[in-house]
Order: C-alpha cells, then sequence, then structure tokens
C-alpha cells in the first residue's frame, strides 16, 4: 500500500462576499478534482436558478437551501489532494449567524485562507475572523487578495490591500512574512491552479501551488494523552466501544487509563484492550485519529459524551473554576456577571457561569483596556473568571492548547468563543 500522504485540515474564512466558495470551487475544478459533467450539472443549475456564474460555489454549497439563497450556511467538507498533502477542505461561511460553523470549522483547521476582495480591502468580518482564527489556535495563515479582475488586475490596488493585511496580521500576531498574499480572480481561473496572465508583475505561488508550500502540522504526540469521547456504543462480542479523537499524546493498547469525570465524577479507570481505525485494528493512535476501542473494566454506564480519556499517570484535568480570554461575537444585548450560557468545549456542553469579568482587553493586542469592566459588548475581548455548574475537563492554553479552547452559545447563536488560561483543580 503507498503510504498516506500527510493530513492538513485547510479552512477558507472571510468577508460574506469576498468569494470564498467560489475559489474553493474553482480550486477543485481546475485540478481536476471535480469532473467536466458534475461541473456542467451545477453549471445548468445555476442558469436556471438565475445564478449564472455561481457553478463554482455551488461545488461547495451543494444544499438545496444553499443554492436557493445563494449563501453558504453548512460546513462542507471535500477532499483535495496536492503533490505533497491530502487536504480536507472545511469551508468557513462568512455570514454573521454562522459564525458557530466558523469556530468549529477553525477550531479544527491546521491552516487557513482568508479571502479578501481586492476592491473593497479589509472588512470588519476580515478582522474578526482573523482574530477568531488567532484565538482558536490556526498556525498557518495564506491570504488570497481576490477579485483582481475588478480591480482591473492593478498592481496599485493589490499593494494597498496588502498594506492593510500586513497592519492587521502583525496586530492579531502573525507574522506577515510568513503569509503569503496571492492576488486572484477565482471567477476568471487566475492564480488559483493556472498562473495568471493578467498579471505578470506577480512572481510569487499560485493558491494550487502555496499549498504544497505550508508546513506539515506537527502533531502532539509528546504532550499527555488526551481523547474526547463523542460517543459509546454497545457492539455484541465486543462490549463497549467509545468512539473518539485522540487530541494530543497516543494511546497503545493496554494502556493504563482513566475516564474523567464519568459517572460519579471522580473518574473511572481500566486497560485499553483493542483500538480500531477505518475497520482495522490498529497497536497506537496518535493525534487527529478517529478511533474507536475498548477498555476492559469500563461499562456502558460508566462514560458518556463529553468524558476525556488519559493515562492513570496524567490523568485529564477537572476543574472547579477558571479563567479565559474571550471574545464577544454575537450577544443580543450585553455580557455581564451572572450570565449561565452553554459552554462548548472539546465533546463537552457544559452550562458555566461568569463569575467576574477581570479586564476588557484589545482583542488585536491583548493590552489592558479597562479593569473590571460593568460589562461586555459584541466585539469586545475580554479576561473573565468562570465557573462550571457541572463537572468539566478543561486544559490551560500554555499546556495543551487543544483541550483548552472553547465556544459559548446561547438560544441558537454562538455568543463568544475563548480559551483557558488559568484553573483552579477540583
Amino acid at each position: 500500500m503507498a503510504k498516506e500522504k500527510p493530513h492538513i485540515n485547510i479552512v477558507f474564512i472571510g468577508h460574506v462576499d469576498a468569494g470564498k466558495s467560489t475559489s474553493v470551487g474553482r480550486l477543485m475544478f481546475d485540478s481536476g478534482n471535480i469532473d467536466e459533467n458534475q461541473m456542467r450539472k451545477l453549471k445548468e443549475k445555476a442558469e436556471e436558478l438565475g445564478k449564472g456564474g455561481f457553478e463554482f460555489a455551488f461545488v461547495m454549497d451543494n444544499l438545496k437551501e444553499e443554492r436557493e439563497r445563494g449563501v453558504t450556511i453548512d460546513l462542507s467538507h471535500k477532499k483535495f489532494m496536492t503533490d505533497k498533502f491530502e487536504y480536507t477542505i472545511i469551508d468557513a461561511p462568512g455570514h454573521r449567524d454562522f459564525v458557530k460553523n466558523m469556530i468549529t470549522g477553525a477550531s479544527q483547521a491546521d491552516v487557513g485562507i482568508l479571502v479578501v476582495a481586492a476592491p473593497e480591502g479589509v472588512m470588519e468580518q476580515t478582522k474578526e475572523h482573523l482574530f477568531l482564527s488567532r484565538t482558536l489556535g490556526v498556525q498557518q495563515m495564506g491570504v488570497m487578495i481576490n477579485k483582481m479582475d475588478a480591480s482591473k488586475w492593478s498592481e496599485e490596488q493589490y499593494n494597498k490591500v496588502k498594506e492593510e493585511m500586513t497592519t492587521l496580521l502583525k496586530q492579531v500576531g502573525y507574522n506577515p512574512d510568513e503569509v503569503p498574499m496571492i492576488p486572484a480572480s477565482a471567477f476568471e481561473g487566475d492564480n488559483i491552479v493556472k498562473k495568471s496572465e493578467n498579471m505578470a508583475w506577480y512572481k510569487g505561488p499560485t493558491l494550487r501551488e502555496q499549498l504544497d508550500l505550508f508546513k506539515e502540522p506537527e502533531k502532539p504526540t509528546g504532550l499527555p494523552l488526551r481523547l474526547p469521547i463523542q460517543d459509546v456504543y454497545s457492539i455484541a462480542g465486543i462490549g463497549v466501544v467509545p468512539v473518539g479523537r485522540v487530541e494530543t499524546g497516543t494511546m497503545k493498547i493496554s494502556d493504563k487509563v482513566i475516564v474523567i469525570p464519568a459517572r460519579d465524577g471522580k473518574g473511572i479507570t481500566g486497560e485499553v484492550k483493542t483500538i480500531e481505525m477505518h475497520h482495522e485494528q490498529i497497536q497506537e493512535a496518535i493525534p487527529g485519529d478517529n478511533v474507536g476501542f475498548s477498555v476492559r473494566g469500563i461499562g456502558k454506564k460508566d462514560i458518556a459524551r463529553g468524558d476525556v480519556l488519559g493515562h492513570v499517570n496524567s490523568p485529564p484535568t477537572l476543574v472547579q473554576e477558571f479563567e479565559a480570554q474571550i471574545v464577544v461575537l454575537n450577544h443580543p444585548s450585553v455580557l455581564t456577571v451572572g450570565y449561565t450560557p452553554v459552554f462548548h468545549i472539546h465533546t463537552a456542553q457544559v452550562a458555566c457561569q461568569i463569575t467576574e469579568l477581570v479586564k476588557k482587553i484589545n482583542p488585536a493586542t491583548g493590552e489592558t483596556l479597562e479593569e473590571k469592566p460593568d460589562m461586555l459588548k459584541n466585539g469586545e475581548a475580554a479576561i473573565v473568571k468562570v465557573k462550571p455548574t457541572k463537572p468539566l475537563v478543561l486544559e490551560k492554553n500554555s499546556e495543551i492548547p487543544q483541550m483548552s479552547r472553547f465556544a459559548i452559545r446561547d438560544a441558537g447563536q454562538t455568543v463568544a468563543a475563548g480559551m483557558c488560561l488559568e484553573l483552579i483543580k477540583k
């Protein structure tokens, strides 16, 4: 069997009209990942809906409702092979109420491509998405300055947007020297896969070439084992089979493990008997592996979704309270002390109370703007203290960043996103 290519999750982000879906569709089509036949069908469908020219976006927006509205709602996952890597493309929506998906997308992504429209340049959402990507741990970024056709292929306009982006990247904490900025037209197909004849002044890589230039993400195998449980099945003849994705560390057969908080809140221990991935038995699971496994000594009623498995000698951390950095995205009014929304942390969903607003900070630089504010509004970032209403596993961003991030949801909206900075163990 040929050696598998390293896998990278990539998310396309940016303002709603910057052309993300079209870029992704064009990338898939021009690189031969979708055939003419599929494309023709999409084209006919687009024209029938009076949206000629949208067929590339349709590649990603394959939900009926989206086609009719012409916007991206869901996260679509698509495989994309390059010479070096196997990419999973997570197309993150740009619309306001879709920020939850954007968060889910970004928190799984190793690489982000921020799509900016050349005529408009940096928009409010561009800043927000970039800050979110940073807070949620997207390590590598690329910028695609799209719709260059609408700016008459102007090098001057490209440089202007490039300058705006450089300032923004610095503010948020990315090194602009490491972030490629590719002038492109997804609509015309310039610099997506094919080199542009309209922009001879640009000597850098196309989007497709850039995908082979990103670095393979390092797997956090050196960190303690953390495997959040997604589901627990009972399989005849095997017994209890928990399923989940290894976030950090490694899990081997006959490892002594503990699942926390488990039913009693104190955790339950056992020994790993078997590990299975893609219906094949494996000896060891590493970060990124989605596995099913069986553990001697653990019953169906003992564990549930949201519990976390680790080794007995460095068990997952159960928190009594914690301090977090959050950014408020979409609160209906203002966020104050006493507010108790649902925190989505790894696979857990736990109501947590905000017990103190420690300080308001500049979302881009982290500097303190105001100590002990009365309230927080949309777009504001802060350090807050939080108390979970029931047992919860969480880690510090400085120790196990993969287990420190969360989204805050309330009444079907994502209110805020953040990460844990400090914690008090239970």
